[in-house]
């Protein structure tokens, strides 16, 4: 076995992975400044141009806009029709392909069919990016120099607790389990023993913790599949009870009696068989969810898929206002699923503005605003609905299972209190969630706003 320095090893190994760490940062840092600085030049462009824009429909001077545009950091150089020209930009600046350069024509004003031209100040970011690539040059070499340093005179006070770590490990044999060896380095024969006891003594006890953990979490599941289970069945007995007195009635029912009380009490009859058949199916979706549900992925044009749960939703409610804004956004999803989803958050919406609203309140105009965009890697759709929104302290709480809220859902009879958590279970199927949201400041009603994976 070769024993050679273990402070020269260390130190010598230490460093040039650090040197290597440290390097890969420096180039990394550099890169995503460029990326940085390429997306802010976007911006100030972006920024500049809408800022003309205003600036020329307000009617200001070509000098007064030059002002405003031309900056240190942007060149900007304004031709009127007359041919008169205004800006730092010179015209062979302008025609420089290679420098990012926004173009817009101007309306409004002194500056009616003007052509401005922004240039970002290519120059001077080059000179901020080369200062950073030799700042960070001069940071790795002295951080690396300091490692190297601290290595060398820190690795014989670090090898000093090997003693004690031997010490330690009889006590460990003669059966004193309590304690651990802990040891610093664990690239050497000792360490690597002394690492493998501590983690099979952790393993122990992380197992027993485990074990204690499982078993309260195992209790608390047995009492929500408890309490869920028992208010299951409440929910499902006040339909069957009514099914079973309706159903008495009309076997008990004479032949000669009204017809039209006869047809009233099968209609009654029909509906509470309905009611519990879509208990029924809400709780088989549940457990279709916990289980682990089976999505059919496809391509999924989600602003059409919307336009068309509304036509269905302004027959269903002609008293209604429904908008859809936003541009078309394509998500890889079940179709049918994300109509479900769609489906239990309108109808949601619907009940609680013409609970909160009544039949004869004239000045109240229930409306329902699907808002869709697309944020970085997700689609969002928020529907925004005109009733009496929800508390913040209930937000959360009506996703869980059963739980309707006393202000606009207390009264419901065709409720079940599933629809929110069998959307939310299906939006997260799909990797995405489904949040309530707080609604404007100037604003009431409910905020929900489901989040989707594009791809």
């Amino acid at each position: 076995m070769r024993t050679v320095s273990l402070r020269r090893r260390v130190t010598l190994t230490t460093a040039i992975v650090s040197g290597v760490v440290l390097v890969a940062v420096a180039f990394t840092v550099h890169a995503l400044f460029g990326l940085v600085v390429n997306r802010s030049e976007n911006t100030v462009l972006t920024d500049r141009v809408q800022l003309a824009k205003q600036l020329s429909q307000e009617g200001v001077s070509p000098d007064d806009l030059i002002a405003r545009v031309d900056t240190r950091s942007v060149r900007a150089r304004l031709v009127l029709p007359d041919g008169r020209g205004f800006g730092s930009l010179t015209r062979k600046n302008a025609e420089d392909s290679a420098v990012k350069t926004r173009i817009v024509k101007l309306t409004g004003g002194q500056l009616d069919g003007g052509r401005l031209t922004l240039q970002i100040d290519t120059p001077l970011l080059s000179r901020v990016q080369d200062r950073l690539g030799i700042l960070l040059s001069l940071a790795t070499a002295g951080a690396i120099a300091v490692i190297a340093a601290g290595l060398w005179f820190g690795v014989p006070r670090a090898l000093a607790p090997l003693d004690a770590m031997t010490r330690l490990a009889r006590e460990i044999a003669r059966g004193q389990f309590g304690r651990r060896l802990n040891p610093s380095r664990t690239d050497t024969e000792l360490g690597r023993t002394a690492a493998a006891f501590d983690e099979m003594l952790d393993t122990l006890e992380g197992a027993l913790h485990a074990t204690t953990a499982a078993e309260a979490r195992a209790r608390a599941s047995e009492q929500r599949i408890r309490t869920f289970v028992g208010d299951a069945a409440h929910e499902l007995r006040t339909p069957v009870s009514g099914i079973r007195a309706l159903a008495e009635a009309v076997i008990q029912h004479p032949a000669d009696a009204d017809p039209e009380e006869l047809q009233r009490m099968h209609l009654l009859l029909v509906r509470e068989a309905v009611r519990a058949g879509r208990l029924i199916d809400d709780l088989l979706d549940l457990a279709r969810i916990d289980a682990g549900l089976q999505l059919h992925r496809v391509p999924t044009d989600l602003h059409a898929l919307t336009a068309t749960q509304l036509d269905r939703m302004r027959i269903l409610h002609p008293d209604t206002t429904f908008r859809l804004e936003g541009a078309p956004v394509t998500v890889t999803a079940d179709p049918e699923r994300i109509t479900q989803i769609l489906a239990n958050l309108l109808n949601n919406a619907c009940q609680a503005m013409n609970d909160a609203s009544g039949p004869t309140d004239r000045q109240y105009l229930p409306t329902v605003r699907i808002r869709l965009c697309a944020t970085g890697k997700f689609a969002e759709l928020a529907v925004i609905d005109t009733g009496p929104g929800i508390p913040q302290n209930d937000r959360e709480r009506v996703f869980d299972r059963l739980v309707r809220l006393d202000a606009a859902r207390d009264h419901r009879t065709d409720g079940s209190g599933l629809g929110l958590p069998i959307a939310r279970g299906l939006a997260r199927a799909h990797g995405g969630d489904l949040t309530c949201e707080p609604p404007p400041p100037d604003r009431s009603g409910a905020v929900f706003l489901l989040r989707l994976p594009r791809d």
